[in-house]
């Protein structure tokens, strides 16, 4: 059973996604939070699979109520997707910085609704190369480029390459045509980068990948 806490200030929204997700065999709510605060304090108490994170929330926001929650050893299974009314803004960008595990749209559909919440349950970021590109595209050319992390020396030259290629928003299949491989080698890489790279999902490497200065738009071009 994915156990799921549900953060909105509007009532209304909570009562559909609550809706949606009480009529599946596989899931339940467990708690509702109006703020971030009650967030947090249901996070704490209740240890949910996944928290369903509005940004703009009175009081403390959905981005400060995320970085808590991540950031608390004691909440480490604890994953957090972030609801939003539009695809790509700061907000969403900082709380994938944050930890979170991906987001979605206030307005998706119930199936999307249903197989993000599967997905990150599972350990998975619900982060698409779409809305990866995209990310790039806005935020990448703010300010100058960064030095390269020193946690990337953990790397061979063939896994820098893979998160170089994940960081560009390809799947997994795509890095495997790219480079010729197979995709469960393809999978394999990207999985022993998290490793090596203590990141706890495909989004953390995305962000990490765009920090160390990896990547810069139309790179992949």
């Amino acid at each position: 059973m994915i156990r799921v806490v549900l953060a909105d200030d509007q009532t209304l929204v909570r009562a559909g996604f609550r809706s949606i997700l009480d009529s599946e065999d596989d899931m339940e709510v467990v708690g509702e939070a109006s703020d971030g605060e009650q967030a947090i304090a249901l996070a704490r108490e209740l240890r949910p699979d996944v928290v369903l994170m509005d940004i703009r929330m009175p009081g403390l926001d959905g981005l400060e109520a995320t970085r808590r929650i991540l950031g608390d050893p004691r909440l480490d299974g604890v994953r957090v997707v972030i609801l939003t009314t539009f695809d790509i803004d700061d907000y969403v960008y900082g709380a994938l910085r944050a930890g979170a595990s991906g987001f979605l749209v206030k307005d998706t559909e119930p199936m999307e609704l249903l197989h993000g919440v599967r997905v990150v349950a599972r350990g998975d970021a619900l982060i698409a190369p779409a809305v990866t590109r995209r990310l790039i595209a806005e935020f990448a050319g703010r300010g100058k480029r960064p030095d390269p992390s020193p946690r990337l020396n953990a790397l061979t030259e063939r896994e820098i390459e893979v998160m170089g290629l994940v960081g560009a928003g390809l799947s997994n299949q795509e890095i495997a045509q790219r480079l010729v491989l197979s995709p469960a080698t393809a999978k394999t890489h990207v999985s022993r980068i998290m490793t090596k790279l203590s990141v706890r999902d495909r989004a953390q490497l995305v962000i990490l990948a765009y920090e160390s200065g990896m990547i810069t738009p139309g790179w992949l071009a």
